[in-house]
């Protein structure tokens, strides 16, 4: 049988090493900004205005409107294919600058058709914020109580909720760290997307690190005389082909979407990709070896480890 378990400190010091480099993104973009990373107007509250026109436009161009108006804090994007449909984010713009752009817009590029025109104000920004802080703090204390109830005939039953929490806080702080890196370096934005894709990564990184956990129920009781690092051990090698061969399906659909999907989604699935990526991760290399820290009370897996010796034949024999 391999032994997995007996490596964790390296896994560990693998997340450790992913981790600090999106923290230090965070701490300086709190520094320079008051973000972790640069928000849509679904959180700052703008208008989103989306517009076709009869032939194919530059987003600099348009852009360049906005721009001459005094609306200098503008993101335009092509949608779409053709590089006719463009999305533009502005600040909050009432019916009259509104009138004045598209004006301007018609005298620059011809025809334009206003296919949505939608504003977003500070408030409801405020309350999606709130509202996702709040789901993350319910999602982990619904988890903590599951998990005990469902594994209570198991020995020490809060230890599965507690290490699926942290897991879960890996993985968030991974995809959340990440993304802070790429909105500094290309300037992404956390949209109501970002905040589905952060919310679809804690529900996929919890069900894999369940489906371990359960097996390593299972398996305590069958094997009643093994270790527990044996028990894991064991666990995971019946458990990891399951999560990599879901991940693998997953990651090619991703990867498709992302190679091939307009840009308005390419945030939206980069996260999804990273999330799933780490949850898979987390769930065989740090949430089941945190199990086994916690159980021979080294948790990071620098003291000598309770090893299971193997019986030699005697000399009589």
């Amino acid at each position: 049988m391999f032994h997995i378990v007996e490596n964790r400190r390296w896994y560990f010091l693998l997340s450790a090493l992913v981790i600090v480099p999106g923290l230090i993104a965070i701490i300086y973009s709190i520094a320079t900004t008051g973000l972790p990373f640069k928000v849509a107007i679904d959180f700052t509250g703008g208008s989103l205005w989306e517009m076709t026109f009869d032939h194919a436009v530059q987003p600099g161009e348009v852009r360049q409107i906005f721009v001459s108006s005094g609306e200098t804090d503008t993101q335009v994007t092509n949608i779409g294919s053709g590089g006719k449909t463009v999305e533009i984010r502005s600040k909050a713009l009432d019916e009259a600058k509104r009138a004045e752009l598209l004006l301007a817009l018609k005298a620059k590029f011809g025809s334009v058709t206003e296919v949505e025109f939608a504003t977003v104000g500070p408030t409801i920004g405020k309350e999606v914020t709130q509202a996702a802080a709040l789901a993350v703090v319910a999602t982990s204390l619904a988890i903590l109580g599951f998990l005990v109830i469902a594994f209570r005939k198991a020995p020490h039953p809060a230890r599965y909720g507690v290490t699926a929490i942290v897991a879960m806080l890996h993985d968030l702080l991974v995809t959340i760290g990440v993304f802070s890196i790429c909105s500094l370096l290309f300037g992404w934005e956390a949209d109501a997307l970002f905040l589905t894709a952060v919310l679809t990564v804690i529900g996929f990184s919890v069900q894999d690190t369940i489906v371990v956990f359960d097996r390593i129920r299972e398996n305590l009781m069958k094997h009643r005389g093994e270790s527990m690092a044996r028990v894991v051990d064991r666990s995971l090698l019946e458990t990891m082909h399951r999560s990599v061969a879901i991940h693998l399906t997953a990651l090619f659909v991703m990867m498709a979407l992302l190679i091939f999907g307009g840009p308005t989604i390419k945030p939206f699935i980069a996260v999804l990709l990273i999330g799933v990526t780490t949850g898979t991760y987390s769930s065989i290399f740090n949430a089941a070896q945190l199990l086994v820290g916690w159980e021979e009370g080294d948790l990071l897996g620098v003291k000598s480890q309770n090893k299971v010796e193997v019986a030699k034949p005697s000399l009589a024999s």
